[in-house]
């Protein structure tokens, strides 16, 4: 057969100016990407590909010498069978070629790497009545050099290069679903939304191809590129290497892959996860379900409060998949409704704050925790005795907020308050008092606890105009910090509604009958979704490896259990923290003893998520 097709039109080349044509995408046929390195490299370059499977997912690796591949095609032979070629002397783009057949002495010591192609899944866009705008245009696609780096095996090293898509919102589920059956094409996306987290500037000058226009419903959508290995090789500069010329691709004799999609992998939905930033994650539905069912555990209501009406759905999911992508957070917690004691605080909220900083913990986050200047060394206390007890593995630093003048939240926030150098990408309050609208702090009773709260709330307010930082509250009232996302609702159904509610909104309000109970069910829906494939792969961008039975089992370590949370309600009363409810001094939060209630909450908790990593 004919090796490969050329279009009628020529399209932009993708390096240094050069001009070429690129293999017919609608051909019927997988297509490969193509780099030949001398033998003495050959070996490392398998290894960056193996680590690296996404942008280099290897479907054959040559012999010294050999021409052809037998596995994708008969008859091949590949000093001629791609349309143009890239030739590179120690890492230089030195010129192109429309045939090998010159370098034959030099290539019987070379071997070549057949990688996947994103060509080879357009057909399946097509098929599942996603647009793929390139070819409406009559465009190659774009491609764009990240800020993302490979996994360095060996002597490679490089960015990723990414292939960018506009699909429509509404076709979002679709195509992430018909790319990750197809694996051997660089399978589901790497990264939706916003082009700046993947370091790109521009998305109308990309490294290579030629840039498409995206409509007005249409999302950037970006995939692991081939063109990786092109990149890897201007990185460790061998003294010869060949590459296929980017859109110039190896024709197999194989069919489309998109025929060939198994329905065996778990199914991607995707979810917007950012307010300030078009940002979307990735979990299989299996993932989704599970985290769903805890928003439904921690919904129940034993103290009859009416919190049902405050839900949103799905808050818990977004703010779990949120701070799954987050480097580092901070945690806010203290409500100091028992003002006419010492300490004022309640045991609703510590502990919670606790089980989720030792999920970030494991999950290799940094974690601080910022509560009231008053309370600061008794929160570093308490910090202490919970590591000495094993309730977490390492003390997360306590610090305090001082606003002292109209930029100190953002000084806070950001280094030198830069809005691009946030310290912070999530923000978390649990049981946090939250400001009203009449600037004043409530209990759940009406009383007024301005004097002993200081103005935690500026960072969220100003966090909404960081683009990057993300939010969290999680409440059981409505007067908490965050919670003024359902603001209307808490005025409309909640005791004292419309003098308590929480002006104060984060980009998710997570409702639970107990605010602790939302703190260990983010820590558990941290856990599920890291154990997704289809969410981690997401996260890191399609690179590296699966985690480790090792890392597992830390994480699995750092899940809430009840011996950790009635060891921690035990530090508390130590220290003198009350119920809130009853201010009793006891293993108790807000009115509702730890057995069989909270306990019970907590091992509910902790079956489902072990349960999904048994089904795994």
């Amino acid at each position: 057969m004919k090796r490969f097709l050329l279009q009628s039109t020529k399209v932009t080349s993708e390096i240094k100016g050069f001009r070429g044509f690129r293999a017919n995408r609608e051909s019927g046929y997988l297509q490969a990407n193509v780099v030949i390195l001398h033998k003495d490299l050959a070996d490392d370059f398998e290894a960056f590909c193996r680590v690296n499977h996404s942008p280099l997912p290897l479907l054959y690796r040559s012999k010294p010498g050999e021409w052809g591949c037998p596995p994708l095609a008969e008859q091949a032979d590949i000093r001629t069978d791609c349309p143009q070629y890239c030739v590179f002397e120690k890492g230089q783009l030195v010129s192109k070629v429309a045939s090998l057949a010159p370098y034959t002495a030099q290539l019987q010591d070379m071997v070549t790497f057949y990688l996947g192609c994103s060509f080879s899944f357009e057909g399946a866009l097509e098929k599942a009545g996603v647009p793929v705008r390139n070819v409406e245009q009559g465009r190659n696609v774009s491609m764009y050099t990240t800020s993302v780096p490979c996994v360095q095996t060996g002597v490679f090293h490089c960015p990723m290069v990414v292939s960018m898509r506009p699909i429509p919102r509404d076709k979002l589920d679709s195509a992430a679903q018909c790319t990750q059956q197809i694996p051997l094409a660089h399978g589901g996306p790497v990264h939706i939304g916003h082009s700046a987290l993947l370091g790109i500037k521009d998305l109308s000058q990309p490294d290579y191809g030629d840039p498409v226009e995206l409509r007005s419903e249409d999302v950037p959508v970006f995939w692991a590129c081939g063109v990786t290995g092109a990149e890897a090789i201007q990185s460790t500069k061998p003294a010869l290497a060949f590459t296929h010329s980017p859109g110039c691709m190896f024709l197999t004799d194989q069919e489309d892959v998109s025929h060939q999609a198994s329905g065996s992998e778990e199914c991607p939905l995707t979810f917007r996860i950012s307010d300030n930033l078009l940002h979307y994650s990735m979990a299989s539905r299996r993932a989704v379900q599970r985290v769903r069912e805890f928003e439904q555990l921690i919904g129940e209501d034993p103290g009859q409060r009416g919190i049902r009406a405050l839900f949103v759905e799905d808050e818990l999911l977004k703010a779990c998949l949120s701070l799954s992508h987050s480097s580092s957070v901070l945690i806010t917690t203290g409500l100091p409704t028992h003002y006419m004691y010492d300490p004022p605080d309640e045991t609703d909220g510590p502990p919670g704050a606790i089980a989720m900083a030792a999920m970030l913990q494991a999950l290799d986050k940094r974690v601080v925790i910022v509560t009231d200047k008053r309370a600061v060394e008794l929160n570093r206390q308490i910090m202490q005795d919970a590591v000495d007890k094993g309730v977490i593995k390492s003390a997360v630093p306590i610090m305090s907020f001082d606003s002292s003048g109209p930029d100190s939240a953002l000084q806070f926030l950001c280094h030198n308050g830069d809005l691009s150098k946030p310290r912070f990408d999530h923000l978390v309050a649990i049981e946090r008092c939250g400001r009203a609208s009449d600037g004043n702090y409530y209990n759940m009773r009406g009383v007024n606890l301005k004097h002993m709260v200081d103005p935690i709330d500026d960072l969220f307010t100003t966090a909404s105009s960081v683009p990057g930082i993300t939010s969290t509250g999680i409440g059981d009232g409505g007067n908490e910090l965050g919670m003024g996302k359902v603001k209307e609702a808490v005025k409309a159904y909640m005791p004292n509604g419309s003098l308590i509610a929480c002006d104060v909104a984060a980009d998710f309000a997570i409702t639970a009958g107990v605010s602790n109970w939302g703190g260990y069910a983010v820590a558990c829906g941290l856990y599920v979704l890291n154990q997704c494939a289809i969410h981690r792969r997401y996260v890191q961008r399609g690179l590296g490896l699966p985690p480790t039975a090792e890392q597992r089992c830390h994480w699995a370590e750092s899940l809430p259990s009840v011996a950790k949370e009635e060891e921690m309600l035990r530090i508390l009363v130590k220290f003198g923290v009350r119920s809130g409810k009853t201010a009793n001094l006891g293993l108790e939060v807000d009115g509702l003893t730890f057995h069989p209630t909270h306990s019970g909450i907590i091992q509910r908790l902790r079956d489902l998520s072990m349960e999904e990593v048994h089904q795994e």
